[in-house]
């Protein structure tokens, strides 16, 4: 009889052990910062990119620009300004290793993803996408540079800063916004973040338009339609980016490695890809871009093959 107490007390107790531990697990889940990255490493890298590109953002657009130091860059002076925007992405994080970081395999740590992810959407970006701005928007460039597929290599440089910036602003609004509304029914979820996706590209597309707007030598025939159609053509590329990204690491029970991330970056790519062809097909150029105010890139060849046939 005694023995029988017994155990009923000791497995009454581990019971209520059990439930006061999961009490404690769901009362710090509701404790964490909604903002936050529940990984502990995406958390820092997040912290990192966030704080790092403001410095670089004002060393463009607080020093260069306003005192217009580019009136006198070569080439080299502007490749150097996309070095130092960029590699500090990389270099930092080996030197100041976070806590959250500390017992991992460099492969394992998040800001290695999400610098792997923004290289390679942003490399496809500047590669292919920078002629769309050149036949569909009538942009330009006209600043000294090295160039690849005639796009400046200092633009491969700062698109990788901006975008870390960008994403990283997304994942803690999409974040917070996923939090305060998940006790919606699924298809109001869904609508309302696809509304924000929306907003919040359009805002980025458009503020960074007119933030480059004082720099002279990235040229639209014209810039009114460039602020109001051309952002909406430009923020395409994160409707689609931004909640991908924000899938990288964002559950703990979901690990990504190094070809899972490039494979979705290269997915998401390509969907931008398809919509800015589809733009250019259906709906054409935003300005007429006739011989006097042609621009001077000549585009990709596939612009260019409409009276052709294949």
């Amino acid at each position: 009889m005694l023995q029988h107490k017994t155990q009923t007390l000791l497995l009454t107790s581990t019971q209520e052990a059990m439930a006061g531990s999961v009490r404690k697990e769901k009362e710090k889940e509701r404790d964490l910062n909604p903002w936050l990255a529940e990984n502990p490493s995406k958390r820092w890298g997040e912290a990192f990119f966030l704080i790092y590109t403001p410095f670089f953002l004002t060393l463009c657009l607080g020093i260069v620009v306003p005192f217009k130091l580019y009136e006198s860059f070569t080439e080299l002076e502007y490749l150097i300004l996309g070095l130092v925007s960029a590699l500090p992405a990389f270099l930092i994080p080996i030197f100041v290793v976070g806590k959250a970081d500390s017992g991992k395999n460099w492969q394992d740590r998040y800001w290695v993803k999400a610098n792997l992810w923004i290289i390679i959407f942003s490399y496809v970006g500047n590669y292919f996408w920078t002629h769309y701005f050149f036949t569909v928007l009538g942009a330009s460039y006209t600043f000294p540079s090295y160039r690849m597929n005639n796009v400046p290599h200092t633009t491969f440089l700062l698109t990788h800063a901006c975008f870390l910036f960008y994403h990283m602003a997304s994942n803690i609004t999409l974040r917070r916004l996923k939090y305060s509304i998940s006790g919606f029914p699924k298809s109001i979820r869904f609508c309302i973040e696809a509304i924000w996706i929306l907003v919040l590209s359009y805002f980025i597309a458009w503020l960074e338009t007119i933030a480059i707007s004082n720099f002279p030598y990235y040229e639209f025939i014209d810039r009114a339609s460039m602020y109001k159609i051309g952002s909406l053509f430009y923020a395409i590329y994160f409707f689609v980016s931004f909640p991908m990204f924000l899938r990288v690491d964002e559950k703990r029970t979901d690990k990504w490695d190094l070809p899972r991330v490039a494979i979705d970056a290269l997915g998401a790519a390509m969907l931008v890809t398809i919509i800015l062809d589809l733009w250019r097909i259906f709906l054409g150029p935003i300005v007429p871009l006739n011989e006097s105010k042609q621009c001077a890139q000549p585009g990709l060849a596939w612009f260019h093959m409409q009276n052709e046939s294949v």
